[in-house]
Formats: C-alpha cells, sequence, structure tokens
C-alpha cells in the first residue's frame, strides 16, 4: 500500500512524492538484515548455545534482541572498520557481560559467523525477481562480502551493485554509506538522486539518514512499528521518518509495483 493512501493519521504526505509510483524509479537500493533476510530470527537462533550453556531459560526473545540492538549500535560506531564478523563477536560478549553470563571465543566466533545461517523472508526470493525484470536492484548493507555472499544465494538474485560496510569503512547510519552509494549510482549507472527509491526496514540503519541525504523510501515495516509493534533488534530513534511509501511485507510492495504499471 502506498503511504497516501493508508497510514494519514500518523505520516503527512510527503508532497514531492505523493504522485510518484514505484515503476517510476530506475533503481531500488535495498538494506538486506531485517528487510530481505530476517535478522531477528537469526540473531535469536544464533544466541540459543550461549542461552543453553548457562541455563538461562529467564532471557526471552524480545530481551535478547533489545540487547544486541544496543550492543550493535555501540560497536558499530566504535569501530566502524571493523569487519562485521568481528564485531558480532564483540556484540555477543557484550551481550553476555549485559545478562551476567559466561561465554568464551568458541561461542562468541560461532556467533559472529552466524549470517551465513540467517533466514531469508518467505516472500524476499520471489519479489526479488519480479522487481529484476524492471528496475536495477543494489545492495547496502552493514555486513561483510563473505558473509553477504551467503544471503545472496539464498536471495537467489544478481544485484546490479553490491555495497557494503567492509567495502566503505563506515557502518550505516553515518551519512558516508549513502553517499557512497549514490555516487556510485551516478557514476557507474548515471543514476541521479530523485531516480532512486531506497527500500529498508530499520529506521534506526537506513530510513532516517536516507531521507536525511534526501532520498524516496519504501518503509518494509516488518515489525509493525507503525502499528505499535516492537522495534526488536533494531535500535530505537526519537523521530520517526515520513516514508513515501508503506508497506509490510516485500510481496506487498510488489503488488503496488504491478498496479503501477
Amino acid at each position: 500500500m502506498c503511504l497516501n493512501n493508508t497510514k494519514k493519521e500518523k505520516f503527512k504526505t510527503n508532497e514531492a512524492t505523493k504522485m510518484k509510483n514505484i515503476s517510476d524509479y530506475k533503481a531500488l537500493t535495498f538494506d538486506c538484515y531485517g528487510t530481505l533476510i530476517d535478522w531477528e530470527t537469526g540473531i535469536w537462533n544464533a544466541g540459543q548455545p550461549l542461552i543453553m550453556e548457562n541455563n538461562r531459560s529467564d532471557i526471552t526473545r524480545e530481551k535478547f534482541l533489545s540487547t544486541f540492538a544496543t550492543a550493535e549500535t555501540y560497536q558499530e560506531a566504535a569501530t566502524p572498520k571493523m569487519i562485521y564478523t568481528d564485531l558480532l563477536s564483540k556484540v555477543h560478549l557484550s551481550i553476555a557481560n549485559t545478562f551476567t553470563l559466561t561465554t568464551n571465543n568458541t561461542l562468541d566466533t560461532k556467533f559472529g559467523r552466524s549470517v551465513k545461517h540467517w533466514p531469508e523472508f518467505d516472500d524476499s526470493k520471489a519479489s526479488l525477481h519480479i522487481l529484476k525484470q524492471h528496475l536495477k536492484l543494489i545492495i547496502l548493507s552493514n555486513v561483510d562480502r563473505n558473509s553477504f555472499s551467503h544471503s545472496n544465494k539464498k536471495l537467489g538474485i544478481e544485484f546490479d551493485a553490491v555495497y557494503t560496510a567492509e567495502d566503505i569503512g563506515t557502518y550505516k547510519p553515518n551519512p558516508n554509506n549513502f553517499n557512497y552509494m549514490t555516487q556510485n549510482l551516478r557514476k557507474i549507472f548515471e543514476i541521479k538522486l530523485d531516480e532512486i527509491l531506497h527500500v529498508a526496514q530499520s529506521m534506526h540503519h537506513d530510513l532516517v539518514e536516507a531521507k536525511n541525504h534526501g532520498l524516496d523510501v519504501a518503509w518494509i515495516d516488518r515489525q509493525g512499528l507503525s502499528r505499535g509493534g516492537e522495534w526488536g533488534a533494531t535500535a530505537k530513534v526519537s523521530n520517526l521518518a515520513e516514508p513515501d511509501f508503506l508497506f509490510f511485507s516485500m510481496s506487498e510492495m510488489v503488488a503496488a509495483f504491478q498496479d503501477s504499471q
């Protein structure tokens, strides 16, 4: 569903884009984890060895994901050049310390390398294949190249470009990441800022900074935050960005795209 047809009570319509359809853009730039890959399930599953090793049945999924969000946000800002597998290992250690759990290098490292096991959302692969027939598809991700390669196999699509934190040297929401992406799209594909729609789930990592950067955005609100849902593994932001399009799944976005053709 398009934002200007729904959720008017919470979000204002962006006058500059209210008449735009998804088919009007030349490129869709995607956050991957949380949008295409179910990172919350992946993170929770990867945390089970630590929880079971310490026999702590009191640690709920909600508590674990919230602690992850805090630790990841801190670590990405503190060590922007650290490769994501190593960063996740540090996050795991931080989670253990927060809950007063005993961990070790093996558990930390296993968690750090867990991205390859994180599952895709059921609608991601089919949705991307439909969109690929009409638009350039680009990834802007906070992981490293090797970790993303495993996720890419699950998604089964050849993206036109992939830009990772490993390439850029900083983590979203640092403006460097969006500058890097938009400059490369202009240089390599001759795609201008207003021809790009940034598609993401995370307000913290993506949507707020993308709007600040001048990009139109589609919010894939898989957590149902616009309906009062939980923040999960994503750090909270005080002011939500006003999306140009609001969807609750990739399949819903594809339906809107097909209707606009």
